[in-house]
């Protein structure tokens, strides 16, 4: 039997809907034949690089149609495609080409000087530029793919074979890669349909392609034949223009952008007559604002979900999230919940336990990672870290993020990766980093610092620190020097104990 191969799944659109719009990319609109003919050109420039089945080819750049070419692309030719966190630091950065041992480096304009500050240190075979001016290390994207064959390349790759590696904040420091497969967009693809129903044929995306939430739709809009309509980089105004001049049907978001889009002004005059959903991830959507989009006739569906799970895990209808309010609830058609104790047996309703995630969307693990891998996905189930309780109508609430993990915008960071940072300091002799309520952004990052025995630091000293060592949205908003930090007797910080004494209304 033929494997499940992404890449072509744009092939057969393109067959059958030639003429159709497939995408809308600021000034670019594209059918789905010259989209298809873009990822065979892409195909056949990276082969003449030497980019074979299960190299990886990786992407620095805002949402750019290019985008489109190299995950089509490289998908069909079974080469792995690396988009990376364009709000990272150089040196996060290049951990990030070396770690997934990229043979191709691609970036966008607005990146060259933090490209150009680690190219000596990468070791990616060829670096190329998406601006029509690319430097004297770089080659021209568009040289390259301008004369390169649009004939379909051979798909000799799909299924359980990577198609993708995003990577995930890091718990010790570092991220992790989750390789994702054929298989597990196909899956994600098929439960996102299955469960919605029809929603339309147009979506308007505004998240970064970058984040399983912005990419994971992607493969179920050239699958059903919606109109992908991508912001390059999120605009309140403009989203609310597109919706109406593009006739959008459904989008993608998180509860920042529900906040930010109704600040602008005359926000109800915009054209919503034709969306039937806004699907909201990454953080918990609060209840008023549910309500508000609700009296303004738009369904706010929360999702829960993962990278790791290739994106969906469970969701909720409005109805639901006001009558239940705080849970993320139910399981989408194709995906399993459990919920366990620590020797891995379903706890009982309403009992705290960790969230297991099954379904046909699975991670295939962590790149170059076994033992992560392995603690991570055991026996077909997904161990997501998340404290959770089930209600007694299979309703989930999440109760205790993974490992202290702080939402920011929609951004999932991970304390002890600052905390790494921090202890760096000459001055610094321990710190903890929380969240702290932040009415725009969710949460906004807290350090708490004790200085060295005869040392003295204040906030300017530490946040300054940071700069150029770690991507802006990871700094701290905010620094409190004290005198000790609360630890367990195995030497683990209390954070709970923290939250409740530093972010004390």
């Amino acid at each position: 039997m033929q494997k499940v191969n992404i890449g072509a799944f744009l092939t057969k659109r393109a067959s059958l809907s030639p003429n159709k719009e497939g995408l809308v990319l600021g000034d670019v609109r594209l059918t789905w034949d010259a989209l298809n003919k873009r990822s065979n050109q892409l195909a056949a420039a990276m082969a003449g690089l030497g980019v074979g089945a299960g190299d990886r080819v990786a992407l620095l750049a805002l949402n750019e149609v290019e985008f489109f070419d190299m995950y089509f692309g490289l998908g069909k030719t079974g080469a792995v495609l690396v988009p990376i966190n364009h709000r990272l630091a150089g040196p996060e950065i290049e951990y990030i080409v070396d770690d997934c041992q990229a043979k191709v480096l691609v970036f966008g304009a607005e990146f060259a000087p933090v490209i150009d500050s680690i190219r000596e240190r990468i070791s990616c075979a060829h670096i190329v530029a998406l601006s029509d001016d690319a430097p004297a290390y770089a080659q021209s994207y568009k040289a390259l793919t301008a004369g390169a064959s649009d004939a379909e390349p051979e798909i000799n790759a799909g299924g359980d074979d990577t198609l993708t590696i995003l990577y995930t904040s890091g718990t010790t420091g570092r991220p992790k890669g989750a390789e994702l497969t054929h298989d597990g967009y196909f899956g994600t693809s098929v439960t996102l349909r299955a469960t919605f129903g029809d929603i339309g044929q147009v979506l308007l995306m505004p998240l970064p392609l970058f984040h399983i939430g912005g990419l994971a739709p992607v493969p179920m809009c050239v699958h059903f034949g919606m109109k992908m309509v991508i912001q390059r980089a999120f605009d309140p105004k403009n989203f609310l223009e597109l919706m109406g001049r593009e006739k959008v049907t459904w989008f993608g978001s998180v509860p920042q952008i529900l906040m930010f889009l109704r600040q602008v002004p005359d926000f109800e005059k915009y054209g919503w007559d034709t969306v039937k959903m806004a699907l909201v991830y990454a953080a918990p959507v609060p209840v008023p604002l549910i309500k508000e989009y609700a009296a303004a006739g738009i369904e706010v569906r929360q999702l829960y979900g993962m990278t790791e799970c290739t994106g969906p895990a469970t969701v909720i209808d409005s109805e639901n999230a006001i009558e239940k309010a705080g849970s993320c609830g139910l399981p989408f058609f194709h995906n399993q919940i459990r919920v366990v104790d620590m020797d891995g047996h379903d706890v009982g309703a309403d009992e705290l336990g960790e969230v297991l995630i099954g379904g046909t969307n699975l991670m295939k693990g962590y790149w170059n990672k076994p033992e992560a891998s392995a603690e991570t996905i055991k026996d077909g189930w997904l161990y997501s870290g998340d404290m959770a309780k089930m209600d007694k109508d299979g309703f989930l609430y999440i109760m205790d993020r993974k490992k202290d993990m702080i939402i920011s915008g929609g951004e999932n960071i991970y304390p002890a990766e600052i905390e790494d940072l921090l202890m760096g300091h000459p001055k610094i002799a321990d710190v903890g980093v929380i969240g702290s309520p932040d009415e725009k952004w969710g949460e906004s990052i807290k350090a708490i610092v004790v200085a060295r025995q005869g040392e003295s630091i204040d906030e300017a000293e530490v946040i300054q620190w940071c700069q150029g060592r770690i991507a802006k949205f990871k700094i701290p908003k905010k620094v409190v020097i004290t005198e000790e930090i609360p630890r367990t007797p195995t030497g683990k910080i209390l954070k709970r104990v923290l939250r409740d004494q530093f972010n004390a209304a």
